[in-house]
């Protein structure tokens, strides 16, 4: 697991870094694990524009991952580690025992020929996925469920885990990769250990068409714009802008947008940290 950073034979590569993708073992997904995928261009149902700035873009196909693990009792054997393009993680083809082959978010650690598997109690090993309540306080977990059989919500990007810290009734307190603590129901699911390619986030782009590889158009500044097109449009010269804001007029920084009585502030213990504001 590295980075490499190419030579700057062009400006474009100058600064340019890429995974070196030592970990993955193949370069061709399952097919039959796999569907097509149509890109939208930002358009919703109706072929209006409800995202700006996305269109074009490498075609791609989606890998059909198991986020469930309700797969209980029956042993996996690890056969590769895969790139998947719609997510920063790296997958893994699991092949079970009675013959059925799914795709799981990887580990980090998780090797070809490992065994894994899944059940309300089994043991703490990576890749093993069993209910919160029988976790042990401090083990990292990813891939939990907030609604028990629903499917994994809270941590499945690269490099992220959530951290058992402690237990309330039927509840199970989580530190979250925001920071933020709070209680999911002791009867969801989570897989032991850490998302893979945590070095995803020490990536440089390098040049403006990368992006264009993966769906991102340019986008164009606020304060670049005319007054009918955004609340910070128009002015003389540098001359406009005013307090950061959004499209609609919402303020864009420090305004909470959260909602007052959100269902979800009962299981909120502690909120994320602030960033640090710059200086």
């Amino acid at each position: 697991m590295g980075i490499r950073k190419l030579k700057p034979i062009t400006p474009g590569t100058r600064f340019m870094s890429v995974n070196d993708f030592a970990e993955l073992t193949t370069d061709r997904p399952l097919k039959a694990l796999t569907v097509g995928k149509k890109s939208t261009g930002g358009r919703n149902n109706q072929g209006r524009r409800t995202a700006r700035y996305r269109g074009g873009g490498h075609k791609r196909r989606y890998r059909i991952i198991d986020f469930k693990r309700d797969k209980f009792g029956i042993p996996a054997k690890v056969h590769s580690i895969e790139y998947d393009p719609n997510r920063n993680a790296w997958i893994a083809r699991l092949h079970y025992a009675d013959g059925e082959k799914r795709y799981i978010i990887a580990p980090e650690g998780l090797k070809v020929g490992d065994t894994v598997v899944s059940g309300e109690q089994t043991e703490v090993a990576v890749g093993n996925a069993m209910k919160l309540k029988n976790i042990p306080f401090g083990t990292l977990v990813h891939n939990v469920e907030l609604h028990p059989g629903k499917g994994g919500q809270l941590a499945r990007a690269a490099g992220t885990y959530a951290q058992v810290t402690g237990k309330e009734g039927k509840y199970v307190i989580l530190r979250l990769p925001s920071s933020e603590i709070r209680k999911v129901l002791g009867e969801c699911m989570a897989t032991i250990g850490v998302v893979s390619n945590a070095v995803d986030m020490n990536i440089v782009i390098g040049k403006a068409g990368r992006n264009r590889w993966l769906g991102r158009r340019p986008r164009t500044r606020a304060v670049a714009m005319n007054p009918v097109d955004h609340p910070m449009g128009g002015g003389e010269g540098k001359h406009s802008g005013g307090h950061p804001r959004s499209r609609n007029g919402l303020y864009a920084k420090g305004k909470k947008t959260r909602k007052k009585h959100k269902y979800s502030d009962i299981f909120i213990i502690a909120r994320r940290r602030k960033k640090a504001k710059d200086k």
